[in-house]
């Protein structure tokens, strides 16, 4: 198992979506939305997928309501879209302005969270998939971050990047916390939340996993021709 599929599950007990949400109670989405901002900005290791899905979860049980089901959804939906986009945004000028000192070699914990190495990989994302790298990466933990801090390092241009950055966090937030509306009620996933964080990153690594086979196909039919 990868360190992106254990990051929820390694996480102090103040970061568990479940007792985030219920601790919060009514701010639970005001909580929520924060931490999502924080982690799609600067802060990659945080639970932005799990929690999506709770909140999702969450509301469907009826612990998250703001009036009828279409008002909860479409408050759910605004608040956790501007949190997602306005992170990448903050995390696009952190690295347009201050991305290279950000990731120079250090040690302890920061020099952890902030490797130089990640920048080499998911500038070689990057690279391979251009601007709609920044509507995969949303998928995939760790990687959304530092996708956006290296679309600014990069210095991309601003239009195309809130563009294909907003595309992203629609489809991420709206997908995800769906998905935990209807699949939370299950009892097997309700009752082993961890088990749901697992199949989550499962299934946010498919659309990396399809963009490899078309590259493996398209790159099979160019060999023979």
């Amino acid at each position: 198992m990868t360190l992106a599929a254990l990051t929820p599950l390694l996480l102090p007990e103040w970061l568990d979506p479940e007792f985030i949400i219920t601790s919060l109670g009514n701010w639970a989405l005001w909580g929520v939305a924060l931490i999502i901002f924080v982690e799609c900005a600067i802060f990659p290791v945080l639970p932005g997928d799990s929690l999506l899905f709770a909140v999702g979860m969450f509301t469907a049980l009826g612990t998250i309501t703001f009036g009828g089901t279409a008002t909860t959804f479409l408050t759910i939906f605004v608040v956790l879209i501007i949190a997602a986009v306005g992170g990448n945004l903050t995390g696009y000028w952190v690295g347009h302005l201050i991305g290279p000192p950000l990731f120079k070699e250090r040690t302890g914990f920061w020099g952890k969270v902030f490797d130089p190495k990640y920048i080499a990989k998911t500038h070689e994302f990057f690279e391979k998939y251009g601007a709609r790298a920044l509507i995969l990466a949303r998928f995939v933990p760790l990687v959304r971050t530092f996708v956006t801090l290296i679309a600014g390092i990069s210095k991309m241009s601003f239009r195309k990047f809130i563009s294909y950055t907003a595309i992203g966090g629609v489809i991420w937030v709206v997908l995800i916390t769906t998905a935990g509306y209807f699949l939370g009620t299950i009892p097997i996933i309700k009752d082993n939340f961890e088990l749901a964080c697992i199949i989550i990153v499962v299934v946010s690594v498919l659309p990396m996993v399809w963009e490899y086979i078309k590259a493996r196909r398209t790159s099979s039919k160019s060999y023979q021709a």
